[in-house]
């Protein structure tokens, strides 16, 4: 009788290693962080857990923001990281999926 082999754990992929499935969206939004007025921004990716996006605004990792889509209220998300004009922020909690769904249907119109 054959031992059964056990294999080492397989290494994750680059889209393992998301926390979140991402989709591609283009939409504009308004963004603001405590105390400051709004300003707009190009959302260019969405996922349940936060989004990223586009601005010549600077903000700071750590910063905390809120994000406010179009007929929706405000959410709020924290910077988690800047390239020149292009920051990734995580959502305090969560989106819902059907919310998800429907900002990405909302950005295909």
């Amino acid at each position: 009788m054959t031992q059964p082999v056990s294999l080492p754990p397989a290494e994750p992929t680059g889209e393992e290693l998301r926390q979140a499935f991402r989709k591609a969206v283009k939409m504009r939004a308004h963004l603001r962080d405590r105390g400051q007025t709004r300003f707009e921004i190009e959302v260019t990716d969405l996922s349940l857990s936060g989004f990223r996006a586009e601005t010549s605004f600077t903000l700071w990792p750590g910063t905390v923001v809120w994000l406010t889509l179009p007929g929706l209220a405000a959410l709020e998300a924290v910077v988690a990281w800047r390239d020149k004009f292009k920051y990734g922020c995580a959502f305090a909690k969560p989106l819902h999926p059907a919310v998800f769904d429907h900002i990405v249907a909302l950005s295909q119109r």
